[in-house]
């Protein structure tokens, strides 16, 4: 195994992959008990991280550049023509940068941590490498081992350092995420070998690529089956409300903002760039599937005792906007799902963190046991309320935006109906009466009413300096973008553009 430089241009991707993962595994040689130098050295590289990835994309990407920039192709295993191969453009680069913000913050709000902090900040590093490499690879094998590369850390992270119940919360993610990361395997090995005695890995080749009807279908539905699981797509979703239920909250922040966004990703960029046609086929389904998961997860939220699994539900609910954007097949339903992304990252991962810091002021998961902490804590109650009202798409906050430009998507579709689209924006319509409910009855159970107030010694400290930083710094973006939603759609209006024109309507 070697590597043959192929390209004149400075490595800035590789660098920006390989140094979380390398400067972690130096926390080996940090003292064993010496939590404060672990927690300051890992945010330290997760700043550095994000500064590095700033200027090398300030400096080197052209936004109306809709090809891929910052290309990198490193011969690596000559055995199968294996290459490192890397790149960013449009759809890529909001996704990386949302990974480099959400996980510095998410180090920062994992300061509580104390058992094992060595090794628990080196998880979140290798998680970091791992979903920066998955979207910014440009050859199939190497997508799929950065995909993996991610899994090891969430198991061990949710299994150490979970709830009561983390083992079976662990197993249960690990047994859905593995097992379809087989499909993504097979479909890998099977789009790569199709047509040729040597194996196609590269994305640009692969794209120009034409296969077969029932072929495209087999190879669309893999690949579906994978990135299902990981959006989640109902049903296969039942693993996200266990996994955000045990999880620590710095870990539901990663799977929140990042994880989640990463089974979205791939569904725009293999099954509707490699398969555009497969995917016209199966996108009014994946239309029903989108408007039946708003209305399901946002009727079942509701009955969820713990305070988590009501915000897992939330975003299960979310990211059927993702899904029904990217089966629009239109310029707006496309952007309005890349903004939903982005916009929910910030939202889900911002949810999270208030819930964990409520835990560790109350002890308490269950909704019914809480009441009355409004009067305690008074900025984690603001905070709170403002991100809910950002979650259930208040204007002027990024949900709204992002949601107003999927149903617009909807409306100007010529693949459907005017009776069909009139009928998913009705449905749509109600899933979106129903988000207020389930988190306005949330923060009513939380904060209001006399329930704690009356319990004998009962106290304890509002958000400190550090909290109320972390909640300031994930608002501020999600204002940002409500107001000027330009920020982000003009990264990937191009790309978007490119991929409509090229393989819907070329």
């Amino acid at each position: 195994m070697y590597l043959v430089f192929t390209t004149n241009d400075f490595p800035w991707l590789t660098i920006i992959v390989v140094f979380p993962i390398s400067a972690g595994s130096l926390m080996l040689f940090l003292p064993h008990r010496g939590n404060k130098v672990n927690k300051w050295y890992t945010i330290c590289i997760c700043i550095l991280e994000l500064l590095l990835t700033t200027y090398a994309f300030c400096y080197n990407f052209k936004m109306d550049d809709p090809l891929i920039q910052l290309s990198e192709d490193y011969k690596w295993i000559d055995f199968f023509d294996f290459y490192w191969r890397m790149g960013i453009d449009g759809l890529s680069i909001g996704t990386i940068l949302l990974t480099g913000f959400i996980t510095t913050l998410a180090t920062l709000a994992a300061f509580p941590v104390t058992r094992d902090s060595r090794f628990f900040h080196f998880l979140m590093l290798a998680m970091y490498s791992g979903q920066i490499g998955s979207f910014s690879s440009r050859d199939l094998l190497l997508f799929f081992i950065m995909w993996e590369l991610e899994l090891i850390p969430v198991y061990l992270l949710l299994s150490m350092w979970g709830g009561k119940k983390r083992l079976y919360s662990a197993t249960k993610f690990i047994l859905y995420t593995a097992g379809s990361s087989i499909f993504l395997l097979i479909g890998v090995l099977g789009i790569s070998l199709y047509g040729s005695n040597e194996p196609t890995l590269n994305l640009e080749l692969l794209a120009n690529k034409s296969y077969p009807v029932t072929l495209e279908i087999l190879f669309y539905i893999g690949f579906l089956i994978a990135f299902a699981v990981k959006s989640p797509i109902i049903p296969l979703h039942t693993w996200l409300p266990d996994t955000h239920g045990e999880a620590h909250y710095s870990t539901c922040m990663l799977l929140a903002g990042i994880l989640l966004k990463m089974g979205a990703y791939g569904l725009v960029r293999i099954n509707m760039e490699l398969l555009p046609h497969a995917h016209s086929m199966f996108s009014p389904w994946l239309l029903v599937v989108g408007t039946i998961q708003i209305i399901y997860a946002a009727s079942t939220s509701p009955g969820q005792r713990n305070l988590k699994k009501r915000i897992a539900y939330s975003s299960v609910s979310h990211m059927g906007f993702i899904i029904i954007g990217i089966s629009s097949i239109t310029d707006p339903g496309l952007n309005g799902a890349i903004l939903q992304i982005i916009s929910h990252g910030f939202i889900g991962a911002a949810l999270f963190f208030l819930a964990g810091t409520s835990y560790d002021r109350i002890r308490l998961v269950y909704l019914d046991e809480m009441g009355g902490m409004a009067i305690s804590i008074p900025k984690i109650f603001t905070m709170f309320t403002i991100l809910s009202m950002a979650s259930l798409a208040l204007p002027g906050m990024s949900g709204f935006i992002a949601e107003f430009i999927v149903f617009f998507g909807i409306i100007t579709s010529q693949k459907y109906f005017l009776i069909s689209k009139i009928f998913i924006i009705f449905v749509m319509a109600i899933g979106m009466i129903l988000t207020p409910i389930y988190l306005l009855s949330m923060l009513r159970q939380m904060f209001y009413g006399y329930k704690l107030i009356n319990i004998k010694n009962f106290s304890f400290f509002d958000s400190g300096p550090r909290e109320l930083f972390l909640s300031i710094s994930i608002l501020l973006p999600i204002i940002g973008i409500g107001i000027y939603p330009d920020f982000v759609l003009s990264l990937a209006s191009d790309k978007v553009e490119s991929i409509l024109s090229n393989y819907f309507y070329g």
